[in-house]
């Protein structure tokens, strides 16, 4: 087969877009080209949307993965009314569930997979502890390196009827079932040293300095400018979509407490008396997920 890239056309590229899970129209448009980069950036190839022959073998080599989606109904990629590129990723089936209550919560957490999504939802469909997940995984910068590898991708662990327990023990048993959710790629917070929790010593660049502590903590692995835009998008795209009152919640709080009150525990988010946009910390004192971002907590303040 020959080499194929954005304007080609043909039964060549109808073989590529089957084994992609994109719509097999023959035209290697703009759509296949990021399909393409997805599969390069997952298996470590080239980042350039391109079909050469390392693209191909590895096409070939996991054609069968793809081929158990339904096509149809499971496109590979989709793109939101806000214009924001989405990866559907999914778990094995019997690591999610059905949804059966109706949105009111939405939840901001960080995840242990670094700034490698496809890591994260891995890591998930592995463990042994049940239906754990997100619903949606936005990868990141690599704190040791600064690599841009990840930034900015935007995967879906399940579809839009589905759900998973991603908030551990709370005060009311149904806000899981209630909520969605997303997983930020981020070490969370930094010694004075810099030192994460797994005693990895995060670059400069990627060091955020806040300007008084959160829970404890002064310094955090700072969120990418893309992880920062395509949040801010991920969240007008559930409020629209599930109809989720983004103003209830940490808005609200911010404008009573100020952001670094804001962002942490309340007993009433553990019991789900707050609706709206909450994040890890605000229902779980073990927790340190998110934190008050001056850029986050703007795009909070803006919805």
């Amino acid at each position: 087969m020959r080499l194929l890239k954005k304007g080609d056309k043909g039964p060549d590229v109808k073989q590529i877009q089957k084994y992609l899970g994109v719509a097999v129209d023959g035209d290697f448009g703009e759509q296949t080209k990021k399909a393409v980069e997805r599969f390069q950036l997952h298996y470590d190839l080239r980042v350039d949307g391109i079909v050469g022959s390392n693209t191909l073998q590895m096409l070939i080599a996991h054609k069968g993965k793809v081929d158990e989606v339904d096509l149809d109904s499971n496109p590979k990629n989709t793109e939101t009314n806000q214009g924001q590129f989405i990866e559907n990723y999914y778990l094995p089936k019997g690591e999610y569930a059905s949804k059966s209550y109706s949105l009111k919560y939405c939840y901001l957490h960080h995840t242990a997979g670094r700034e490698n999504p496809y890591r994260v939802i891995d890591s998930w469909g592995r463990d042994d502890r049940g239906r754990v997940g997100t619903e949606f995984v936005l990868g990141g910068i690599s704190h040791t390196t600064g690599s841009d590898k990840y930034d900015g991708v935007m995967l879906k662990a399940f579809p839009d009827d589905g759900y998973a327990y991603h908030l551990g023990k709370t005060g009311s048993g149904k806000m899981n079932k209630s909520s969605v959710g997303i997983e930020i790629c981020s070490m969370g917070y930094l010694d004075s040293h810099r030192r994460t929790y797994v005693n990895s010593t995060c670059i400069d660049s990627q060091v955020i300095k806040l300007s008084e502590p959160f829970r404890g903590r002064i310094y955090w692995h700072k969120y990418s400018d893309k992880q920062i835009e395509q949040t801010h998008l991920w969240l007008k795209f559930i409020q629209e979509r599930d109809q989720i009152d983004m103003k209830k919640g940490l808005q609200e709080l911010i404008h009573k407490h100020g952001a670094t009150k804001a962002f942490d525990f309340h007993e009433d988010a553990y019991f789900g008396k707050i609706e709206g946009l909450l994040t890890h910390t605000n229902v779980r004192k073990d927790k340190t997920d998110c934190y008050p971002d001056p850029r986050l907590v703007d795009v909070i303040m803006s919805l």
